[in-house]
């Protein structure tokens, strides 16, 4: 990981988001207690008090909600420091979290569970807790995407290892909302994975505004990493389907999925305009289409970012961006067909019949009493319909320009101005140059135009397997077996004695090894060992991870010498239970609370009706009379079958125990 105590502009936003993050922290806590007391007390004289407390704290909360979105709005510090006349691209910034000790939970369960020294597992821990914290603070570039996939794989051998179904561990994890700033707090693992997954897509979408946009390499490389940030937060909303968090919760990811495609999209568009945009009939066809297309997508983006439940939550200047930038290349659209109208007229050695099938593909439909070959070969039509072309892309300019001047965070982006500004004039420019006496006879409204691109863009699924990772606790052995589902007895000692050369019984399996067709009247079965068990250490040397031949090698290298040998027996598993923990959900009081676990499943109204669905968090004052704490409501399930699968880190991903 970086250097946290770097000087650098993004690690001075992610300070910045960790002290408003415990400023929030503060407040909700405050605002939680004075509910407390408003609902307690019975005293007029007290209720004003308290009541008057509540409307500072919201005010306070009000202000660090705008000093976070202003955070999240920070665009130029995560552009590339280059010389660059582009709309600046939006980053994710990084949820922050607080340090997780490993240490006791770890090793107490290595005790209890595997019956090892935890002692010497202490590498191993301090190992883990290291690769967590160098992720609070990724480098900005493929090391940092590689250091937070290592460690998400990690978990998934973590969990697996040492998180049982039955029971939570004591390891409580934080971390907080990257859009408003509160904490969430489950001693569930999965919530841990679901946000190194959010910092991974955050992380391509910083690598993605890092690229130089001023050439083809750049371009390219930020077209790949927002198709990845937008695979890696798809993959996020379609594995953890209960997220307690809404920068997490699906409607939100839906929004940022399709915020990245949009930004890829504008990539795609720079690129192809990169070399220069010829004043030549086909081309000018053809990028109308594109840029129509990206002011289509960001329109979506738009009209995506302004529904209920995502609207309370997402920046507000983020969603006036994706409409400035919606007009901006409708705009630019409009002024594309209207150079090709006005500078390009029918001559005779043209294609007539492939210009007017290019142009017709611009069009759902004509203006009535219009024909496209009618308009090629005409003028007259042809310098009306584009001078209406130029009107309408006016309009969309003035309109971006009205929009970017009355949000504050906007306007103060410099380049961005230039960008609207420059493009009105042009726009301007030709406008007042085909500008004619006659002109209030003409009546022709631009039609819409059609947008259409050659480069798709689509979402592209994260690839873990290319990151190869060593399971930390590798010497536990093998995870089909040593698993925090599997329960066995504490290892005993035999000692194995050769009888006319012969053991008493055969191996099989893989590793460990497991005794079979074991023969009940030799001597190792009258000192305990049982058909089934497995062998964990032959001769005080640890052989979890020998197979048949390498055993039954340590067997012969000892001769006609007794050898002892340590084994386990496998348990029969208890009735797996659901993970308790807290669930995101629409239908939750208008308040912010702290969302902890809740452990006595006995005590929930299995049959008490759902809530009125009201926003989760609410920066209002209304409809504060109940505090939320969220929880799912698991069902029990039938006791599990003893059958040993192959576990990798992503068993427990899908399964429904561990959705939260």
């Amino acid at each position: 990981g970086c250097n946290p105590l770097a000087e650098t502009g993004r690690s001075k936003l992610q300070n910045q988001r960790a002290v408003l993050n415990q400023q929030i922290l503060r407040a909700v806590r405050m605002r939680a207690g004075a509910e407390n007391l408003l609902r307690a007390t019975t005293n007029n004289k007290v209720r004003e008090q308290v009541l008057l407390e509540l409307s500072f704290v919201n005010s306070d909360l009000q202000i660090l909600k705008e000093e976070l979105e202003g955070l999240n709005i920070s665009v130029e510090v995560y552009q590339n420091t280059e010389e660059t006349f582009s709309i600046p691209l939006v980053p994710l910034g990084l949820k922050e979290t607080k340090e997780v000790d490993f240490t006791l939970p770890l090793k107490d369960f290595i005790l209890e569970h595997y019956s090892e020294d935890s002692s010497e597992y202490e590498d191993e821990i301090a190992d883990l807790m290291d690769l967590r914290q160098a992720c609070r603070t990724p480098s900005r570039d493929e090391a940092g995407i590689e250091m937070l996939i290592s460690y998400f794989l990690q978990l998934g051998y973590v969990e697996n290892r040492f998180f049982p179904p039955t029971r939570h561990m004591g390891v409580l994890f934080t971390w907080y909302d990257s859009f408003t700033g509160v904490p969430v707090c489950q001693q569930n693992l999965l919530l841990e994975k679901a946000s190194i997954l959010f910092n991974i897509g955050a992380l391509y979408t910083q690598i993605g505004t890092r690229c130089n946009r001023q050439t083809q390499a750049g371009l390219e490389n930020a077209v790949d990493a927002f198709q990845r940030a937008a695979g890696v937060l798809s993959y996020l909303k379609e594995t953890f389907t209960h997220t307690p968090s809404y920068d997490m919760s699906p409607a939100m990811l839906n929004v940022l999925v399709k915020m990245m495609l949009a930004q890829a999209q504008e990539c795609v568009f720079e690129q192809i305009g990169l070399p220069g945009i010829r004043n030549e009939f086909f081309t000018l066809v053809k990028m109308t289409q594109e840029v129509a297309t990206v002011g289509e997508v960001y329109m979506l983006v738009n009209t995506a970012m302004n529904q209920e439940p995502v609207k309370e939550n997402i920046p507000y200047s983020w969603s006036k961006l994706a409409q400035i930038k919606s007009d901006h290349y409708k705009a630019l659209a409009h002024y594309f067909i209207a150079t090709i109208l006005c500078d390009h007229e029918l001559q005779s050695g043209d294609d007539e019949d492939q210009q007017e099938k290019a142009l017709s593909q611009l069009y759902d439909h004509m203006p009535e009493g219009l024909m496209v070959l009618t308009i090629l070969k005409d003028k007259v039509q042809r310098k009306q319909l584009g001078k209406a072309h130029l009107r309408k892309a006016i309009v969309y300019h003035e309109e971006a320009l009205r929009v970017c001047g009355l949000c504050k965070k906007l306007r103060n982006i410099d380049v961005l101005q230039e960008v609207l500004t420059a493009a009105h004039k042009r726009s301007l420019l030709k406008y007042a140059q085909q500008e004619t006496e006659d002109d209030f006879l003409s009546l022709i409204q631009a039609p819409d135009i059609t947008p259409k691109t050659e480069h798709k863009i689509e979402a592209i699924a994260p690839q873990f397997s290319k990151v190869k990772v060593k399971d930390f606790f590798h010497r536990l052995g093998p995870l089909t077996v040593f698993s925090a589902k599997q329960r066995w007895t504490a290892p005993r000692t035999i000692c194995i004695h050769h009888e006319a050369g012969e053991l008493g019984f055969s191996l099989k399996g893989g590793s460990p090894v497991q005794i079979y067709c074991l023969d009940p009247v030799c001597s190792a079965a009258s000192m305990g060992l049982k058909e089934g068990d497995y062998i964990v250490s032959v001769g005080g040397v640890d052989c979890k991870w020998l197979g048949v031949n390498e055993v039954l090698e340590k067997f012969k290298s000892v001769g006609e010498q007794p050898i002892e040998i340590e084994v386990i027996s496998c348990q029969d598993t208890a009735a797996s239970m659901h993970s308790k923990s807290a669930t995101y959900s629409v239908g939750m009081q208008k308040t912010y609370s702290l969302i902890c676990l809740a452990m006595e499943e006995d005590k929930i109204d299995q049959t008490k009706k759902a809530p009125l669905k009201l926003p989760f968090l609410s920066w209002g004052t209304k409809n504060r009379q109940k505090a939320a704490s969220t929880l799912c409501l698991p069902s029990a399930v039938a006791g599990s079958s003893q059958t040993k699968k192959k576990i990798s880190p992503f068993t427990l991903l899908n399964s429904e125990s561990s959705l939260y």
